[in-house]
């Protein structure tokens, strides 16, 4: 199986999406890898080939227009047993609502595991459709987002969670 890769304008950033096989793999911020520096000028927006990968934009083009609050795209990415269920778990928090670190921990049934919650939240590389941008610190505070925090505020506002600086908890 190759590995598809392909960009998607949001409005909050390029994406890169790649697919693997029938599976959507990545969807990260090309300017927010760490160190990273890319020349949004030289990307190439091509139309993509593989059939994932046209539902993949098609459902972050629904999303982003506020049609769409659930992806049903197929996912696949290398993980511990740990992240897999963490990131599992990340799918169940609801459109419009956010869940701490450590509620998160107890819902996978290890509430010790809050450290160990936050760092699989933070290492899931499937952006927006695996969504650990729903993820808050206990106190309520926009805390740790590869994808920037400026970027994790707009999509929860674009998802309602935030109204006049309130959160709709899960």
């Amino acid at each position: 199986m190759s590995i598809e890769i392909s960009y998607y304008h949001s409005p909050i950033g390029i994406l890169e999406l790649n697919s693997h096989g029938n599976a959507i793999s990545k969807i990260m911020f090309v300017n927010s890898w760490k160190g990273s520096k890319i020349d949004e000028a030289r990307i190439e927006f091509t139309e993509p080939e593989s059939p994932v990968l046209k539902k993949c934009v098609k459902e972050l083009d629904e999303y982003f227009k506020g049609k769409r609050k659930h992806f049903t795209i197929h996912t696949m990415q290398a993980g511990t047993e740990f992240q897999q269920k963490v990131w599992k778990e990340l799918q169940n928090i609801p459109y419009g609502r956010t869940l701490s670190y450590l509620e998160l921990s107890k819902k996978i049934e290890d509430p010790k595991a809050t450290r160990a919650v936050a760092k699989a939240n933070g290492i899931n590389g499937i952006s927006i459709i695996i969504p650990c941008h729903r993820v808050i610190g206990s106190n309520g505070d926009l805390v740790g987002y590869s994808g920037e925090l400026w970027r994790k505020k707009w999509l929860l506002e674009h998802e309602g969670t935030i109204a006049n600086g309130l959160q709709t908890l899960f």
